[in-house]
């Protein structure tokens, strides 16, 4: 335990929970806790009706170590909290930072749990794991409160909700589940981003065997789980981390606030970087998940992710060494960095000087395209260039295009709703805008319910309204999601090499009739992607590609009936004429994708 507790203090200890915390022993539970302002700490209970007097802890290190076994500590769920007494003479009632489960709000208390418990079965899927280089990432993002609800409004478990959410997942051909974060928080319309506990797994849907039994029902069923996890900032709630022995133990100081009315992480001390990288840690061991999402990097790349405020050179120095030593640990781990800053190299190795992520997701083209889309038709010509920007910058990182929750939230929106036109052309624009996604270079990720072209912002409080699909243009528009989806997953032309520049090439980018094309190319097989994002059709629409003979085959057309369309298709062999040429009908507000063949 020496070393543990050594490395804890130099910053770069990455198993600090395996100490720390309330753990099973002999016929009890041994706690132990940090508390350097603390002149007394005592345990409180159920166990002793709250009363400390004859659970005091005892201090064994100068450094501001506590430790306690207590015999008559029986088992998981029993509630406790630590009172410290500061050297300001104050006490304070605190929940412990290593609690491995927590009472459900608004009760703050921590509960004792025995997270060692091991019944995986996914062994087979660890060892076969990969970064997703050369294979499709496919992500549906997800806040498990409001996926689906029971009748009575009430949340499904981890255990209970594993069936609803395969199902789902492999009917629309998603590869990874992306959870919002699942750390304890207090308040539910925080969705999880103003976090109190961050090594208790919510108790919203269950304990963390349940969600042990999700991850593992997800793994045997070839699908890979991402949480989010929110590196920046704690919540200002008393029972939590803030000033958590009297002192500014894991925040800066008073002033430390972020924009959200939270306490910023300070990490600077050598206590605060262990902390959080043994919670990384803790996530992709205990329960084998797969990748971490973090959030709002450019906020710890920047104060506040304003880059006047110049660099957060601790916060980047603890990037760098997480997403390393994380790396180093796990086999073919996801870090993906939510990231709207123009930080270089954030996905460049550690040891070129990068901060070691796998991904970053590109803010810039999900921005850009939204606002193209809101713009009148009749004046796109204007604003080519939120089109044709986004491969200006492309093979700078290793991008991630998302169109997450934050797009559908505070009156931003729906996706469907950002869209210029009548009710019929946005559905129509819907479906472009879904094969501009999934045939533009880039890693994918949805958030739930863009699928179902929901015309309502998305709620905590509520359920994804499936209910939606008994209107014909959402299920032919569904039906036309799962079709792009599953194109994505098999054809290794619209991911393989993907950050290759010699696998992408405009044909037309600049023609202010708003028609966008472009070839994917992925070793002698090519595609070439039509995207018409204006109200005028064309019978015989003629370009060069790249290929000098043979035919091309139309494998998708949003125009098609059965996606809602008007059945304006090419269901011939598009032959390359001797000019390098081809002929095509493109409907108004339609994408088309045609494959190369040789004969």
């Amino acid at each position: 335990m020496k070393k543990i507790l050594d490395s804890f203090f130099n910053g770069d200890c990455y198993n600090a929970y395996e100490y720390f915390g309330a753990h099973p022993y002999k016929k009890g539970f041994i706690f132990r806790l940090y508390a350097p302002n603390a002149k007394e700490v005592e345990i409180i209970g159920d166990f002793n009706n709250w009363q400390g007097k004859n659970h005091k802890m005892k201090k064994i290190d100068n450094r501001g170590v506590f430790e306690l076994y207590i015999d008559n500590v029986n088992g998981d769920y029993q509630v406790y909290k630590y009172n410290i007494f500061t050297k300001n003479n104050i006490w304070l009632k605190k929940a412990d930072p290593y609690a491995f489960f927590s009472e459900l709000r608004p009760s703050t208390a921590s509960k004792t749990f025995d997270y060692t418990k091991d019944f995986f079965t996914d062994d087979n899927y660890l060892k076969t794991r990969t970064k997703c280089e050369h294979k499709p990432l496919n992500i549906y993002e997800v806040h498990l409160g409001s996926f689906m609800q029971k009748k009575d409004g009430s949340f499904y478990s981890y255990e209970e909700i594993a069936p609803l959410l395969i199902k789902y997942l492999k009917k629309h051909h998603f590869t990874h589940l992306e959870i919002m974060p699942i750390m304890e928080h207090p308040f539910d319309g925080s969705w999880g981003y103003q976090c109190s506990q961050y090594f208790s797994i919510t108790s919203r849907y269950g304990n963390p065997l349940q969600f042990k039994y999700l991850v593992n029902e997800l793994h045997n069923n070839n699908i890979g789980l991402i949480i989010d996890f929110v590196p920046v900032h704690f919540v200002k709630d008393d029972s939590s981390l803030v000033k958590f022995d009297g002192s500014y133990l894991y925040e800066g100081n008073n002033k430390n606030i972020s924009q959200w009315d939270t306490y910023l992480f300070d990490y600077s001390k050598p206590i605060v970087m262990s902390y959080m990288l043994s919670c990384c840690y803790y996530y992709l061991k205990e329960f084998h998940v797969d990748g971490i999402r973090f959030d709002a990097i450019s906020n710890m790349i920047y104060r506040h992710g304003d880059k006047n405020n110049g660099l957060q050179d601790a916060n980047i120095n603890w990037m760098k060494k997480a997403n390393h030593i994380l790396s180093k640990h796990f086999n073919n781990i996801l870090l993906i960095a939510e990231d709207s800053s123009d930080y270089p190299f954030v996905t460049k190795p550690t040891f070129e000087n990068g901060l070691g992520f796998d991904y970053k997701w590109d803010l810039g083209w999900m921005n850009d395209t939204l606002k193209y889309l809101k713009e009148d038709p009749y004046f796109r010509g204007d604003h080519l260039n939120l089109i044709n920007f986004s491969m200006y910058y492309f093979y700078n990182e290793h991008f991630l295009l998302p169109l997450s929750h934050d797009e559908v939230v505070h009156m931003k929106g729906s996706i469907i709703n950002k869209i210029f036109g009548s009710y019929e052309e946005k559905f129509q624009q819907l479906r472009v805008l879904y094969t501009y996604m999934f045939t533009h270079p880039g890693k994918k990720l949805n958030f739930m319910g863009n699928e179902l072209a929901m015309f309502d912002e998305w709620s905590e409080q509520k359920g994804i309204y499936f209910n939606i699909l008994k209107y014909p243009l959402h299920k032919k528009f569904n039906k036309f999601f799962k079709k792009i989806s599953y194109l994505y997953v098999k054809e290794p032309t619209l991911y393989d090499d993907e950050y290759n520049f010699n696998n992408f090439k405009w044909i037309s980018c600049d023609n202010t009739n708003n028609v966008f094309i472009y070839e994917r190319f992925h070793k002698l097989s090519s595609m070439v992607i039509i995207l018409n994002f204006s109200s005028l059709s064309y019978e015989h629409y003629r370009f060069k590609v790249s290929k000098t003979h043979g035919n091309y085959k139309e494998i998708l057309n949003s125009d098609d009936e059965k996606y809602g369309g008007y059945n304006f298709t090419n269901n011939y062999n598009i032959k390359i004429d001797k000019n390098n040429e081809i002929g095509v009908r493109i409907a108004s507000f339609s994408a088309l994708i045609l494959k190369y063949s040789k004969k």
